[in-house]
């Protein structure tokens, strides 16, 4: 393997570098997960894989959508899994180990040889089967050809520029309603002021089944850019003012590895919302949005007899 920055790499490099984590997340997983999941784990664990491109959007020349360059090298590493036997796809979004790979010894994985001899045969049948129906060929150097997305979750990326679009005292106005959809009754004066309020953002009384009562702080940022580990310790200190047993941490963008590992540290874990757990919650509670009912053709109309 070169010696490279892994963004210098070339594809099938990264792809190599890249399916060996995925084996390794979906083994920590229990050996069945959602794909967002496994990237999420990858993110968090110390691996070959920068955060930085993890994490990292461009736009695509050809349609101007933002993805991210990792979506793309994940999305063909687990295809090569699935081709190669390890991976199963029980249903959409969600792969499962395969009983050869719950078992396979990744210190004896040769990536040609169990790999990818068998995924390029696979390859070379879909982009024969695609030819011969006239569509698109499946393998190519096009970023949208590989984003293992539903056209159905376009809505994602609306809701997404919006709320990076409104104001940070209107995201906040947000977060604290998103929080007590959540459960959690909110406190009228405590964190409801755009400053002096200690650096929360909401404060709020959590009773359990059992009848125990927590105090919860909640913060709220509205950014970009990926949120550091000294956010959490601001947040944490924050916390202390008000004797906040639990916190509730709200982010349109991701979180560092560091940030992370900081909100686990110590007696009172931080609960983090990043960017798509977020727009997961606000389809869970129907928070401002509105479900609509569709339905996408099945490839047995779109044949040619």
């Amino acid at each position: 393997m070169s010696s490279d920055k892994f963004e210098d790499l070339s594809r099938r490099e990264q792809e190599s570098l890249t399916m060996p984590e995925i084996i390794k997340s979906l083994r920590k997983l229990g050996g069945r997960a959602l794909t967002k999941n496994i990237r999420e784990d990858i993110l968090i664990r110390d691996n070959v894989i920068p955060e930085s491109f993890i994490t990292q959007k461009v736009a695509s020349q050809q349609s101007g959508r933002e993805y991210r360059p990792f979506a793309y090298i994940f999305n063909f590493s687990v295809k090569n899994l699935e081709f190669a036997g390890f991976l199963t796809r029980p249903k959409r979004g969600e792969v499962e180990l395969t009983k050869m790979a719950r078992e396979f010894d990744l210190g004896q994985l040769d990536l040609q040889r169990d790999i990818y001899d068998k995924a390029d045969v696979q390859w070379k049948k879909r982009r024969e089967q695609n030819l011969v129906v006239h569509e698109k060929p499946s393998v190519s150097d096009s970023p949208d050809d590989a984003i293992d997305d539903d056209p159905a979750d376009n809505w994602r990326l609306d809701l997404q520029n919006a709320l990076l679009r409104i104001s940070p005292a209107k995201f906040e106005l947000f977060a604290r309603r998103l929080v007590k959809a959540m459960g959690v009754d909110l406190d009228e004066k405590i964190g409801v002021k755009l400053s002096g309020d200690g650096g929360l953002d909401g404060f709020g009384y959590l009773t359990t089944d059992d009848f125990r009562t927590a105090r919860v702080a909640i913060q709220a940022k509205r950014w970009s850019s990926m949120v550091p580990s000294p956010e959490i310790d601001k947040f944490r200190g924050a916390m202390d003012k008000y004797n906040a047993e639990f916190g509730i941490f709200v982010a349109t963008s991701t979180f560092s590895r560091e940030a992370i590992k900081a909100a686990r540290t110590g007696t009172r874990v931080i609960t983090l919302i990043d960017g798509d757990r977020l727009i997961d919650l606000v389809a869970k509670y129907e928070l401002y949005v509105k479900p609509v009912v569709t339905f996408e053709l099945d490839d047995f109309f779109r044949e040619e007899d």
